[in-house]
């Protein structure tokens, strides 16, 4: 069994951007710049977001965080956005996500200008990756390509199973499965709530990709010898034995199913820092012009 550091494997690529960055510089280019508006205080949100300025800082990257409290209007979201769509010094710009339940959350997706959405939500990049044109893709699905890609896991007509539909990861990591390319050219399985005789589809698998938000999941009954799985999942699971009050729990019961895999991601430590270093990607993206041409 093979554990696939994802926070090696992230900070491997956020070297290389670094090293980007310095070379844009050198030639007199300016440093690339992303933002970030975060509402309220969740302590996933909290979490996140600090990682994201952290990794900017690694990579050379400028940031810029504005902060609201769980009241805001929607209105006045919506004039951030377009103040930081007019901004010629915002290469990307993200929204974080969830929003409180009085701002509908497609409308602050949509109203982002898509040359900007380094988060890769916006419909635009959404239809763009679906038929394999350049766009910026979701941070967490390109980070799981990535890992394929970095450990050298075949994936060419192999069977995928992907646990859950989500506009997030498991919609668009099923359409980065399916395409010609590599990682790619592999036979795609959706699964969700609805799934009848989940178990007996999940035993066929070559490689699951569980996005489901449900710890411990994922049995050792249901997964064959030698699959690899990409453990998406991060749930706050109570354990007073921690400082913090809780530990952090993926989809997949990692202790009796990692025996049987050839390869496995830990969480944490698995996809989480690839999500943040896909952003890092699509923000110098957007600052090079290499997917919309300035």
């Amino acid at each position: 069994m093979t554990l696939i550091d994802g926070k090696k494997t992230a900070d491997d690529i956020k070297r290389e951007i670094a090293a980007e960055v310095q070379k844009m510089v050198a030639r007199g280019l300016k440093r690339p710049h992303l933002a970030a508006i975060l509402v309220g205080h969740d302590g996933g949100s909290e979490t996140y977001v600090a990682n994201k300025v952290k990794a900017c800082e690694v990579c050379g990257f400028r940031s810029t965080l504005i902060r609201h409290e769980d009241d805001v209007s929607e209105q006045v979201l919506l004039d951030d956005i377009a103040r930081l769509n007019a901004d010629p010094d915002v290469d990307g710009f993200i929204v974080q996500l969830p929003l409180p339940r009085h701002i509908d959350e497609q409308k602050i997706i949509e109203a982002i200008d898509f040359r900007k959405d380094v988060d890769g939500f916006h419909p635009i990049n959404v239809g763009r990756m679906s038929i394999g044109l350049p766009c910026f893709k979701s941070a967490t699905p390109a980070g799981i390509i990535e890992l394929l890609a970095r450990y050298d896991i075949p994936t060419r007509g192999k069977r995928c199973v992907v646990l859950g539909r989500s506009n997030i990861v498991g919609k668009p990591v099923a359409t980065l499965m399916m395409q010609k390319s590599n990682p790619g050219d592999a036979t795609v399985t959706v699964c969700h709530s609805a799934t009848e005789g989940l178990a007996d589809i999940t035993r066929q698998a070559d490689i699951i990709i569980a996005a489901l938000g449900r710890p411990g999941f994922v049995t050792a009954d249901m997964v064959k010898d030698g699959v690899t799985i990409i453990d998406v999942g991060t749930t706050r699971v109570p354990d007073p034995s921690r400082k913090s009050g809780f530990r952090l729990s993926g989809d997949v019961d990692f202790d009796n199913v990692a025996p049987k895999c050839s390869f496995i991601t830990p969480v944490p430590g698995g996809v989480g820092p690839m999500t943040i270093c896909s952003l890092m990607k699509n923000t110098l993206l957007a600052a090079t012009g290499a997917v919309y041409p300035r």
